[in-house]
């Protein structure tokens, strides 16, 4: 069977003007990974990457880890399939109709809306993460949508395309790693357990940053080993989901 790891990139810089990079301590959970990793001597095949720029950036610091220690570490090839779904702009699109028709939306708007004016990101990030959760809820069980944008069951199918090459292109007994966004990683736990929807996007709230999860794959076979290990963050200031 084939050994595939699915990484979720490394913190982001969230309520930042440009989210998509790692903050100083997304590129800190990413170099610890590829330290743990090399000092285990763990090998892969191949590696691939979306498109994003934390998720390449992820990538480009655990190679750096590795070639660090004397190891050789496969050049990325980067695959469209392993993108996040397009959260921005849903919430950008779905977020005012909600606001003209859900009670509970609205009541979340506002507390993030206050929180802006306190000088505590922490209660900023607390308020806006469950605002996009609420939205993100009701565009993954159809009750929004946003035109012209990817459909969640779309996104699915998309990873899923993107995983079936991964397996075909990886040999028996050999590993692949992935490094992408706790969306893919809920997509490619839905492939495995057959989740409903709702319980595929409940998963992807539980992603830590810099994390990984193992597959076992071998013909339609796509069997899941290990969900959210990140042995390598030891320290409570590394642990973060967003």
């Amino acid at each position: 069977m084939s050994h595939i790891i699915l990484v979720r990139h490394g913190q982001a810089s969230l309520l930042e003007r440009d989210y998509d990079k790692l903050c100083a301590n997304g590129e800190a959970q990413a170099g610890l990974l590829g330290e743990y990793w090399s000092r285990r001597g763990v090998v892969f095949g191949s590696v691939y990457s979306g498109p994003r720029v934390r998720q390449l950036e992820t990538a480009r610091i655990v190679a750096e880890a590795y070639r660090s220690a004397g190891l050789g570490f496969p050049e990325t090839v980067v695959m469209s399939e392993f993108d996040e779904y397009q959260a921005e702009a849903v919430l950008r699109e779905c977020l005012p109709q909600l606001l003209q028709v859900n009670a509970e939306i609205k009541e979340l708007h506002c507390a993030y809306e206050d929180s802006r004016e306190s000088s505590e990101s922490g209660d900023r990030r607390k308020t806006f993460q469950k605002l996009f959760e609420a939205v993100i809820s009701k565009w993954v069980a159809g009750e929004t949508a946003a035109a012209g944008i990817e459909s969640w069951h779309e996104f699915c199918l998309r990873v899923e395309r993107g995983l079936a090459q991964v397996v075909r292109d990886t040999p028996p007994a050999a590993s692949a790693v992935v490094f992408t966004s706790a969306g893919t990683i809920g997509a490619a736990m839905r492939r495995a357990l057959h989740l409903s929807a709702e319980d595929t996007l409940r998963l992807t709230w539980m992603s830590r940053n810099a994390s990984f999860s193992e597959f076992l794959a071998s013909g339609e076979r796509f069997t899941l080993s290990t969900f959210n290990a990140h042995p390598h963050l030891d320290e409570g200031g590394l642990l973060t989901y967003r």
